[in-house]
C-alpha cells in the first residue's frame, strides 16, 4: 500500500549552494518529474470521469477498495438462490421415444415384465442434419409455327438469384446483428448449413436485404418529425477513408439510424426538418443547440463533476464536491419517480432546493477568472439542465441513445466501418430493423424475412410502427 507524504519544507539557500551543482541539477529534475507524474495520476481519464466509453477498460479492472472487506463467499450461484434449467417438453412434441425397459432384476437376475405407468423421463436435445432446400424451376423455350420462341416466366416471387428470403435474412442477420465479416459469415454458411457461399455473394445478399428493408425505413423516418420527445447521439466511425458518423434517433417505440459523413446539425435537420419542435435528450454537443427544447444528459454531467474532483487543483474539487452532492440527492429522487413512490408534483417541490442549490455553485464558479467552458455553457444554458422538471415524462439522462448506440458501437471495433455508401445504408437500415424488433419485443429474422418475401412479390413491406 503506497503511502503519500507530504512535502517536505524547501531546503535553505545556503544548503544548495554547498551542494555539488550535478547534485542540484539532478534534485531539480526529480522535482520536476515528480509533479509531472503526480499531475497524470491526478488527471487520468476513465469511464467515470470522461466520455470515455465502458469498454475502453477491462471489466475484471476494479478500483482499488483496500477500505472494504473482502467477500467470504465463494464465486458463482449461492445457496438458497433459484435454480433455472429447462423444462421437459411434453411427449408429442418429440421426434422419437425410445422405451428404456429392464429385462431382469438388478439384484437376484429374476426376469422381469410389464410397463412402468410413470417412467423417468429424459430428454436430449440435438441439431437435425442442416441441408438446404433447393428448388429447380424449369423454364421450357418452345418455338411457335411463326418463328417466335417464347420462354416460361418464373411464378410471382421467385427470385431471379440463387438466394430466397429467409437465406437472405440470415445472411444479413448474421453480417449486422451478430457481427460477423463478409467472409466469416460466408464461412458459416458453408460449413454449418452446407450452403456454398463467398464473400462477393454475401455483398450482393447484405443490398439485397438494404432493399427490401427501405420502405419500412423511410415510412420511420418520415415519422421521427411528428414525435414529441427524442433521445439522440452519434459515434464516430469510418466510411471508406473518409471519417463517418453512426447517429441514432431513439423514439417512444422505435430507433432510427443514420450513417453520415458529417457530425454537423445538418444531419439532424435533414432528418427532423428545420421546425421540429419536440423534446431532444442529448449531450452538451453543439450542433443540437439549434433545437428549441433540450434536456443536456446528467449523467454527463455527473461525469465532469468527477473529472472536477480528481483534478489536483482544489477550487476544482471543491466545485465538483458541492455539485457531485446535489446530483446524488437528484437521482436518489428521480429513482422514487421511476418506481412510482413519488408523483411527479411531489418531485417537483422536493427539487426546488436543489435546483436552488445547483445553480448558486455554478453562478459562483461563474465570475471566478479561471473558470472552466464547461461552466459558462451550463449557466447561460441553465434551462437546458431541468426540462426533465419541469415536464412530467422527461428523463434527466440520454441513457437511451448510448444504449441503443452499444451495439453499433461494438460492430463499428469489430469491422472498423464500411468500405462504401452502399455498405452504410446497409448498417443503417439494418440497426434500425435490430434495434426496433428488440424494443418492440419482436422476432428480427421472422419480421426481415416476411420483408424480403413482401419484397420479392412487389407487395407492401410489414411495417415497424408499433401497432401498424
Amino acid at each position: 500500500m503506497a503511502v503519500r507524504m507530504d512535502a517536505p519544507a524547501p531546503l535553505p539557500p545556503d544548503v544548495l549552494a554547498s551542494l555539488p551543482p550535478a547534485v542540484v541539477a539532478w534534485l531539480e529534475y526529480l522535482i520536476a518529474r515528480v509533479a509531472e507524474l503526480e499531475a497524470k495520476v491526478a488527471g487520468k481519464k476513465s469511464p467515470a470521469n470522461s466520455s470515455m466509453p465502458p469498454s475502453t477498460t477491462h471489466p475484471h479492472d476494479k478500483p482499488s477498495t483496500i477500505d472494504k472487506p473482502k467477500s467470504k463467499r465463494k464465486r458463482g450461484g449461492q445457496p438458497g438462490h433459484k435454480k433455472h434449467e429447462r423444462d421437459l417438453i411434453p411427449p408429442e412434441q418429440c421426434q422419437e421415444i425410445v422405451p428404456c425397459v429392464p429385462s431382469e432384476c438388478r439384484r437376484c437376475g429374476k426376469e422381469l415384465q410389464g410397463n412402468d405407468a410413470d417412467p423417468l423421463r429424459h430428454q436430449v436435445w440435438e441439431l437435425p442434419e442442416i441441408k438446404p432446400i433447393v428448388t429447380e424451376y424449369h423454364q421450357h423455350r418452345l418455338t411457335c409455327s411463326c418463328g417466335c420462341t417464347t420462354c416460361g416466366e418464373l411464378p410471382k416471387g421467385v427470385p431471379t438469384g440463387q438466394a430466397g428470403p429467409r437465406l437472405i435474412a440470415f445472411a444479413a442477420l448474421l453480417m449486422a446483428c451478430f457481427r460477423q465479416s463478409k467472409r466469416r459469415a460466408a464461412h458459416f454458411l458453408s460449413t454449418i448449413l452446407n450452403q456454398p457461399a463467398s464473400a462477393g455473394w454475401m455483398v450482393l445478399l447484405q443490398n439485397r436485404a438494404a432493399e427490401a428493408v427501405l420502405p419500412a425505413y423511410n415510412e420511420l423516418g418520415e415519422q421521427l418529425p411528428q414525435e414529441r420527445m427524442l433521445n439522440i447521439d452519434e459515434s464516430p466511425t469510418k466510411e471508406g477513408q473518409t471519417k463517418a458518423w453512426v447517429w441514432t434517433f431513439v423514439a417512444a417505440t422505435f430507433t432510427y439510424f443514420v450513417c453520415a459523413t458529417s457530425r454537423a446539425a445538418e444531419v439532424a435537420k435533414n432528418v427532423l426538418g428545420e421546425t421540429y419542435d419536440g423534446i431532444i435528450h442529448c449531450d452538451r454537443a453543439r450542433m443540437y443547440w439549434c433545437f428549441g427544447r433540450l434536456q443536456w444528459c446528467w449523467a454527463h454531467l455527473k461525469r465532469d463533476f468527477q473529472a472536477w474532483i480528481d483534478d489536483p487543483c482544489t477550487t476544482k474539487q471543491q466545485l465538483g464536491r458541492d455539485l457531485m452532492k446535489q446530483t446524488k440527492k437528484m437521482f436518489a429522487l428521480w429513482q422514487k419517480v421511476r418506481d412510482g413512490t413519488l408523483s411527479h408534483g411531489q418531485f417537483q417541490g422536493k427539487m426546488t432546493p436543489i435546483r436552488r442549490r445547483v445553480e448558486s455553485v455554478l453562478v459562483r464558479a461563474y465570475v471566478d477568472p479561471l473558470t472552466e467552458t464547461t461552466v459558462k455553457e451550463l449557466v447561460e444554458h441553465i434551462d437546458n439542465l431541468w426540462t426533465f422538471v419541469e415536464i412530467e415524462g422527461v428523463e434527466p439522462t440520454n441513457n437511451a441513445a448510448e444504449q441503443a448506440l452499444r451495439h453499433a458501437v461494438i460492430w463499428r471495433k469489430l469491422s472498423f466501418g464500411t468500405q462504401s455508401a452502399s455498405g452504410s445504408r446497409f448498417v443503417e437500415r439494418l440497426l434500425t430493423v435490430i434495434e426496433t424488433c428488440r424494443r418492440q419485443k419482436r422476432n428480427a429474422f421472422v419480421w426481415l424475412t416476411e420483408a424480403v418475401q413482401a419484397d420479392f412479390h412487389r407487395a407492401p413491406a410489414p411495417s415497424l410502427l408499433s401497432g401498424a
